[in-house]
């Protein structure tokens, strides 16, 4: 295909299904063929640094199976997914501490950037979701990468941690008709909406400055339908805080949340319906997700004490949906060397959509081939949740 750059290119990144050449640095001869004249005689090439393995079987491998079409007109293919920002993945901590079993070049952002598109390209979905996306990740090879299948991208940004969301949505189903993003912090001080939360969150001081503090975000696109204009649909993205004892942090975030789709779902584009995609760092056993399943939070939930007396905060909640987790409650959707649970959910609007089909997640054998998440053959901690929804 080309000359010897190309060769000693290819050279570095010999994958072979044995592995049989792990560790070993690799010496080629490169015998130019017609291009002899332009590229001269013979010559050995050798790699700069020991052959690395390559993924092997993927996890995604067989999930693409279910995948290989884009879904009919009537039917739209959700996916989301935290991808694991590069931020936090190239940390001494994540190396030594959370990742110990990764091998240190497959926590690369190049190796993982691959191994992503080639996951996302494979599932031909209409609307994915991400959490924990680099803004260069974004700019410089996401985007281009799914523009080339079909897929318009949008990014939020979480101002001080230099990652954000992103949501894409195929072209030639859905154009884009609205953007209502917010950061909860912003949005809690300074829109009418949340007066009432604001008030009862005062009298909390410890935990209203806890909630202040964080950066997360929340990404609501508004889209119509290309085929039938009088289809619109509410696409929320959001990813909550993930301290472990947070869960009252996280019952906050997710009433301004609901509160901020409810504005833009109700009142803006009246009984349009809703898919909330997102890492909710809350497992079906919590607070935050029997809110968001029930529609109401008691003001004794135990989670309004998650982090010890000092930050209680008891208030009843409400919002006015009816929302359903599309993918179930799978074992887990996280699986690291300290942890594994369920975190990431697509939530739909249980009166305007019904779910066609949820894409199997990967065995627990290969997501445990190399451990646990991420690995040489998964580019993330999470797994992707993928499902085709229609309309009732």
């Amino acid at each position: 295909g080309g000359g010897p750059a190309w060769v000693e290119a290819a050279a570095e990144r010999v994958f072979t299904p044995s592995n049989a050449l792990v560790g070993l640095r690799l010496k080629l001869r490169c015998t130019p063929g017609d291009g002899a004249q332009r590229y001269g005689p013979p010559r050995e090439v050798e790699s700069s640094g020991p052959v690395e393995a390559g993924p092997g079987a993927c996890t995604f491998d067989s999930r693409h199976l279910y995948t290989r079409k884009v879904c009919g007109r009537g039917s739209v293919r959700a996916v989301s997914y935290n991808i694991l920002a590069d931020t936090y993945a190239q940390t001494e901590f994540s190396r030594t501490v959370l990742y110990p079993y990764c091998a240190p070049y497959a926590l690369e952002l190049d190796y993982r950037q691959n191994l992503l598109k080639k996951e996302l390209a494979g599932y031909s979905a209409d609307l994915i979701c991400l959490q924990e996306v680099d803004k260069s990740v974004f700019v410089d090879s996401l985007a281009p990468a799914l523009d080339a299948f079909g897929l318009e991208g949008l990014f939020k940004i979480k101002e001080k941690q230099h990652e954000g969301l992103a949501t894409f949505y195929r072209r030639d189903k859905f154009s884009l008709l609205s953007q209502h993003d917010i950061a909860f912090s912003e949005a809690l001080l300074s829109d009418s909406l949340h007066k009432e939360l604001c008030g009862k969150l005062a009298k909390y001081p410890l935990v209203q400055e806890k909630v202040l503090q964080r950066s997360s975000v929340l990404q609501v696109s508004v889209l119509q339908s290309t085929t039938d204009p009088s289809r619109k649909i509410c696409v929320a993205n959001t990813h909550l805080y993930w301290h472990p004892k947070g869960g009252n942090i996280r019952l906050i975030q997710i009433a301004v949340a609901l509160s901020h789709i409810k504005h833009v779902a109700c009142d803006l584009y009246p009984s349009i319906p809703v898919i909330f995609c997102g890492d909710f760092n809350s497992t079906p056993s919590s607070g935050t997700y029997s809110f968001i399943n029930s529609g109401g939070i008691a003001e004794d939930h135990e989670d309004w004490i998650s982090n010890g007396e000092e930050e209680r905060c008891n208030m009843p909640l409400s919002h006015p949906f009816k929302l359903l987790s599309a993918c179930g409650e799978p074992a887990y959707t996280n699986y690291v060397g300290g942890f594994h649970g369920c975190l990431d959910y697509i939530f739909i609007d249980r009166n305007a959509l019904e779910v066609e089909q949820v894409i199997p997640l990967p065995s627990h054998e290969e997501v445990t081939t190399h451990q646990a998440l991420p690995s040489v053959s998964h580019p993330s901690d999470h797994i992707a949740l993928i499902c085709d929804l229609k309309w009732k």
